[in-house]
């Protein structure tokens, strides 16, 4: 299945300006990032000016290397009167983070691939059958006649690589994926480099944490879902090595008879992040929508106030409701 045809507003709504302001949602994945660099990068080539925006944190080692090219705040004499705003990877400016009170009134484009039941705006390209957003900016580039530069393609083949967990949660009329990531190969991206990237050159910290992770887990509704958890001591001991959490998934979901696999972090005093991932049955991203967050089907996550102990009763409390109505649907 191929992505939806960018909608013709969107090229019209580029050409028709000169400064853009590119902002992604707050604690930024890869696809995220990769979206608003290779997005920026090619307004650039369009004689455009572009300021990137993130609300941050960059906890995830593998965009640290990009903290430098994003601002927190919007800069002074930015000529807004012929700017304009993107938004990637949320259809929402309530995902953005705390610098969304500094946004100006602008004509505001949203391009995204999770669902859009709140997304409005002045142009929305937006396709929760899309495998990344990178994938999306790629479909653009190619809509307006050129194609991504070496370093554009390795920035949408890092997004790409991002969501689908390098390929591995593609199921059957996926294809469109493959299709984009052998264009991208061809312009200069490098799978090898890429998986170095987002996987390799970590400490020994992250695998000493993520032993202690996996030794707290615990199985419920009969080993359909497992919890674990990662406390305030964990980020003093291990500080950035704590955010190394994909590999804790694919551990996790590689348990016979899970579902569903739930990590809740202790974030500060009294707010928690929690991150949600699916085999296949479960809807995750409805899940973390009951509680203001986001995601997709098959992962997701969500900010929330409480503790551990008090946050884990209310996902607990969840999947109890949602196990029960798959229980009693004959097609489960």
């Amino acid at each position: 299945m191929s992505v939806k045809p960018v909608p013709p507003e969107l090229p019209a709504f580029i050409d028709g300006r000169e400064v853009f302001l590119i902002v992604g949602h707050k604690e930024p994945d890869g696809d995220c990032i990769g979206s608003q660099l290779a997005l920026s990068s090619f307004l650039r080539r369009k004689g455009k000016r572009t300021v990137l925006l993130s609300s941050g944190p960059f906890t995830r080692t593998e965009i640290l290397q990009y903290e430098h090219a994003f601002l927190d705040r919007i800069p002074d004499g930015l000529p807004l009167s012929r700017a304009a705003l993107i938004v990637l990877d949320c259809s929402s400016l309530s995902r953005v983070g705390r610098i969304a009170d500094q946004l100006p009134t602008l004509p505001v484009a949203f391009i995204d691939h999770h669902a859009a039941g709140e997304a409005s705006g002045d142009v929305l390209y937006i396709d929760p059958a899309a495998s990344s957003v990178t994938r999306l900016i790629h479909a653009l580039i190619e809509a307006m006649g050129e194609e991504p530069t070496r370093e554009e393609a390795e920035l949408l083949f890092f997004g790409l690589a991002t969501d689908t967990g390098f390929f591995r949660h593609l199921d059957a009329g996926g294809s469109d994926s493959f299709l984009s990531a052998a264009r991208l190969v061809d312009r200069g991206a490098s799978p090898k480099r890429t998986y170095s990237m987002i996987y390799g050159g970590k400490s020994l910290f992250t695998r000493k944490l993520m032993g202690e992770i996996l030794v707290r887990t615990e199985p419920f509704f009969d080993g359909r879902l497992l919890v674990s958890y990662v406390t305030e001591e964990d980020h003093r001991r291990y500080g950035i090595a704590s955010r190394d959490s994909d590999m804790l998934y694919q551990l996790l979901m590689t348990v016979a008879g899970v579902e569903a696999a739930v990590v809740i972090r202790q974030e500060s005093e009294n707010n928690c992040t929690v991150g949600f991932r699916s085999r296949d049955t479960v809807d995750v991203g409805a899940v973390a929508a009951q509680f203001g967050g986001g995601g997709h089907r098959l992962a997701a996550g969500l900010s929330i106030e409480g503790r551990i102990e008090d946050v884990r009763e209310r996902m607990l409390e969840a999947f109890d409701r949602l196990f029960v109505t798959k229980g009693n649907d004959s097609d489960y």
